[in-house]
Formats: structure tokens, C-alpha cells, sequence
């Protein structure tokens, strides 16, 4: 592994500052999970990593009636700890329970997870289903991008030089509605996903009907994404088993899937098909039992 300086600033301004001076010698390290693994693999350019475990106003979960905000250096820890998360982010709690293990969720990053930009990002899914937006700031100032538009290409996002992403915001949805991620995988933890879905769901008052829902796939095309046809598909319906069998099929065709040493395109569509309807299920269930709650 090359030798690199390492810089610890106390405040953001400092970190912002530093990264305007190194350019593109420097890259920031929260958790360093990703980081490291790049180092050792002679895949970073830079020849400075600038640490930003003192920014700890960074670290955050907190929420009022329309929106959750998570500093970007909250860990994956925290999330699957908070019962926010749990609450407001079902789908999340999913991912987060089942990334690697609890020694690297105490210091890794969802910030890191999604900057990394890999198709098998388990957080990329869940966020994209909840609409969350970044956070980008800079010493030229901040700017809010939605996640939807922040993946360019396997390893490449919109992310400008100097910029650190500080802060994730997710808009509150309307009640009922319920979550659900799954990841395919060789083994349960401890593995990047083969393939993986998560699904939104509002219902209706009657608790049958669907109001709206969102569905995104990792490791189905170059970056994790949004199939819109098959949100399409299930709004206005009645859900049932039959008709998640449908958006399923709808979804699998949107997928962009290919072949790779990890898993052929049959496969990962033939199981997007299958894991779409079965978190479909779930979030019907759980959009159900949160408003059976609520109301007695």
C-alpha cells in the first residue's frame, strides 16, 4: 500500500479548506471502510486523506413532522440503533441490519456507502424509495441534489471536487405507508449484494388500495435505480397477490442487468421478479399493522 499524509481538522470549515488546497490529492475518510480497501488495492490517485472523525456536528439522527435529517457522518450503527430509523425508514432498517458487521457499522458511513457509488450500495435503494435528497457543501457554499440524480456511473457522482456530502434529507411521507429492502446475497452479512430491492408503499384509507409507491433495484444496471413503470403498475390498485406478480415482471423488464463474474442477467432478473413482490407483501403488512396500530 502507498504512504499517506494523514490530516485531522477540528471543524468542516477546516476539512473544506484543506480539500480546496490538495484538489484532487486529497480525499476525505469518514468510516475509511471503502477507503482502505481502495488503498490497499492501489486504486486511489490521491496521496492525502483527510479524516473527518472530529466533525462531530456531523453526527446526527433527528426529525420534526415533515422531513428526517441524518448527519453524514451518523454510522450505520446509529442508524439501525434509532428508533427513528425503524419508524420512519423501514426499509433502511432492513439494509443497515444486514451490511457487513457490527465491528465496521460502528465507524462506517452511510455517507461513504453512497458516495462510493456502487451498484451494491445497500443504503441506495431504501433512500431512493424515501425521495432523500444530499446535502453538498463546499467552500463556494452548499447545494441540495436529490439522490435520484446523484449516481453517474459505477464509482461516479455528481459529487464535485472539494465538495463533502453533509447531510441526507428525507421528506416525511403520508400515513399509511410501509417499507421493505432485501439484498440477495451468498451469505446472509459479510457479502455485497448479487442483487437486491426495496418498495414504498401509501395506501389508501381503506388499507387494500395503493395510493402511490416507489420502487428502486441495486445491482440491476450501472448505478441503483428507480423503475418507474412498475410504480406506475400498482397505484390505483388493489393489492394482491396477483397484481404484485404483475409489478414483479413490470420491474424485472426495467432492470438494466448484465452478466458478471458474480451472477448472470437471467438470474439477478429472474430474481428481482421474485424479491419485488415479496417486499411488495411486506410493505403492504407493515403499512397495515402500523395503521391497525395507530388507530386502536
Amino acid at each position: 500500500m502507498n504512504r499517506f499524509s494523514y490530516l485531522r481538522p477540528a471543524t468542516l470549515e477546516e476539512a473544506l479548506d484543506l480539500l480546496a488546497q490538495y484538489g484532487h490529492k486529497a480525499v476525505p475518510v469518514a468510516g475509511g471502510t471503502d477507503v482502505i480497501i481502495n488503498a490497499k488495492r492501489r486504486r486511489l490517485e490521491a496521496d492525502t486523506l483527510i479524516s473527518l472523525r472530529r466533525l462531530t456536528d456531523l453526527d446526527y439522527i433527528k426529525a420534526d413532522a415533515r422531513r428526517l435529517l441524518i448527519g453524514g457522518l451518523t454510522t450505520l450503527r446509529s442508524l439501525e440503533k434509532s428508533r427513528l430509523t425503524s419508524d420512519r425508514l423501514p426499509a433502511l432498517a432492513d439494509a443497515v441490519r444486514n451490511m457487513a458487521s457490527i465491528q465496521i457499522r460502528n465507524v462506517a458511513t452511510m455517507s461513504g456507502n453512497i458516495v462510493n457509488a456502487a451498484p451494491s450500495a445497500d443504503t441506495a435503494p431504501p433512500l431512493l424509495v424515501s425521495e432523500a435528497e444530499v446535502r453538498l457543501t463546499s467552500t463556494s457554499g452548499e447545494r441540495i441534489a436529490p439522490l435520484s440524480r446523484f449516481f453517474l456511473s459505477p464509482g461516479r457522482t455528481v459529487l464535485e471536487p472539494g465538495e463533502i456530502l453533509t447531510e441526507f434529507i428525507i421528506p416525511q411521507p403520508p400515513e399509511p405507508f410501509g417499507q421493505a429492502y432485501w439484498k440477495h446475497s451468498r451469505r446472509q452479512a459479510m457479502d455485497l449484494a448479487l442483487v437486491s430491492a426495496a418498495v414504498h408503499l401509501e395506501l389508501e384509507d381503506d388499507l387494500e388500495t395503493c395510493r402511490r409507491a416507489r420502487i428502486a433495484l441495486g445491482v440491476a444496471g450501472p448505478t441503483p435505480l428507480r423503475t418507474p413503470e412498475a410504480e406506475a403498475r400498482l397505484a390505483g390498485r388493489k393489492i394482491t397477490a396477483e397484481v404484485l406478480d404483475d409489478v414483479g415482471r413490470v420491474a424485472c423488464g426495467e432492470s438494466l442487468c448484465r452478466d458478471s463474474l458474480r451472477g448472470q442477467a437471467w438470474y439477478r432478473q429472474e430474481i428481482i421478479r421474485v424479491m419485488v413482490r415479496r417486499m411488495g407483501r411486506l410493505a403492504f403488512e407493515r403499512a397495515r399493522a402500523k395503521a391497525a396500530g395507530a388507530r386502536g
